[in-house]
């Protein structure tokens, strides 16, 4: 049974018999009203009843019922909830609309710990496909925000100007994404070859993130064929766009991406390279439009001082933030350019004649068992050695070393 504290403010617990406070726990404060006997919080208050009008134009009012009561007390004070693990996906769609409503996941003192509240305890029902498409203001301001959706699928960050050092590359080989993404648009990024050495790292030297990537697009990013071999670490790659970049399409490109990563050319456009279907799915899809449209409702003033403060702690100037905000979104210069310059690689099916290949790795299936098996080799090796053993330099190249070295 829970009591009011003598201050109002307090919970007390009593349990067989004998009262007890529970920690330090604050309550939300309720919302100023005219009355001032309605100081408790567990007062009934008007939230708790609904009014209507009768078939006569009287008012008329119900009360709510206990369940609902509940959902919005709960809702005011979220951030003293400890876990959702186990409660309803019902119960906590209910709730994560209540708190929506509550306007708190636009507090910026509790809005990451909320949402890292409902991502652990439903996963990718919160939010399962995010496109932050052209939108580097609202990725920079809710970093903290973003990071906690840990069950996403797909992940849109095409025009983001993330560049070749930045804070998501960390979050994206991550362990909490490893498992669940699926479909990563990084294009329109200036992302170079070093770039893409510094995303794949982790999983090059480390063995781990990314597993489960079967979609990548890289496009327009100013990178060459050497990159194409920091990709070969993506056990599951089937679909690749490098559209816009130094590459050129010809045999040569069309073998080298064939012998490394398994794919063919396609003649056509692949749909999921299609941007215009994609968008942002789950319950927090409404609180992405909330962010973006506070943002927007910003002073501007305000908005470039953050900005600022954010910047210097992660990328130490200030005129990064002038710059970026300032500068159009990487785009097509026209679509016949964007046609003209497209490269989409897929993985084939065993039946598929693939001309431009050789005789010896002409199966794709091949290429994944020799694959496959080098990957188990490795895997056998390092778990037989001591784990305080690191891999052996003669497996890392000598960019990997310098890599290493600068952290």
């Amino acid at each position: 049974m829970c009591d009011p504290g003598v201050d109002g403010d307090s919970v007390y617990v009593r349990e067989r018999g004998k009262l007890r406070r529970v920690g330090d726990i604050v309550l939300a404060q309720p919302k100023p009203l005219s009355s001032c006997r309605r100081t408790n919080p567990f007062v009934l208050r008007k939230e708790h009843f609904m009014f209507t009008y009768n078939a006569e134009g009287s008012l008329r009012y119900t009360s709510k019922s206990l369940f609902d009561i509940t959902l919005l007390f709960v809702a005011d004070n979220i951030h003293h909830v400890d876990s959702l693990v186990g409660f309803p996906e019902q119960i906590g769609d209910r709730l994560f609309a209540a708190v929506e409503e509550n306007r708190v996941f636009l507090n910026a003192d509790v809005s990451a710990k909320a949402l890292q509240l409902f991502s652990d305890a439903y996963g990718p029902l919160v939010l399962g496909c995010l496109c932050l498409r052209n939108r580097f203001p609202l990725l920079h301001e809710k970093m903290e925000e973003i990071k906690t959706f840990h069950s996403l699928k797909s992940l849109d960050l095409f025009g983001c100007r993330l560049g070749d050092d930045n804070w998501i590359f960390q979050h994206l080989t991550s362990s909490s994404l490893a498992s669940s993404l699926v479909q990563l648009f990084i294009g329109g990024n200036s992302i170079s070859d070093v770039g893409l050495q510094r995303l794949t790292a982790p999983i090059r030297m480390l063995r781990k993130g990314l597993d489960n990537l079967q979609i990548l697009d890289v496009s327009f990013n100013p990178i060459s064929e050497r990159a194409l071999k920091y990709l070969n670490c993506l056990p599951k790659l089937e679909k690749l766009d490098v559209s816009g970049t130094s590459l050129k399409l010809s045999k040569g490109l069309k073998t080298t991406i064939w012998n490394l990563l398994g794919l063919s050319y396609s003649e056509k456009q692949l749909d999921m390279f299609d941007h215009s279907r994609c968008k942002t799915e789950g319950w927090a899809e409404q609180v992405i439009s909330q962010w973006e449209t506070n943002n927007s409702q910003m002073p501007k003033q305000k908005k470039l001082e953050e900005s600022r403060t954010s910047a210097l702690r992660f990328f130490g100037r200030q005129k990064f933030v002038r710059d970026v905000l300032n500068a159009s979104p990487v785009v097509c210069e026209s679509e016949e350019d964007a046609n003209s310059e497209r490269l989409h690689f897929y993985k084939p099916t065993p039946d598929e004649q693939l001309p431009y290949t050789s005789n010896h790795k002409a199966d794709p299936s091949r290429l994944d068992v020799k694959k496959r098996q080098r990957q188990s080799n490795s895997c056998d090796s390092s778990h037989h050695s001591p784990p305080t053993k690191r891999l052996s330099t003669s497996a890392l190249s000598a960019e990997d070393i310098d890599l290493l070295n600068s952290y």
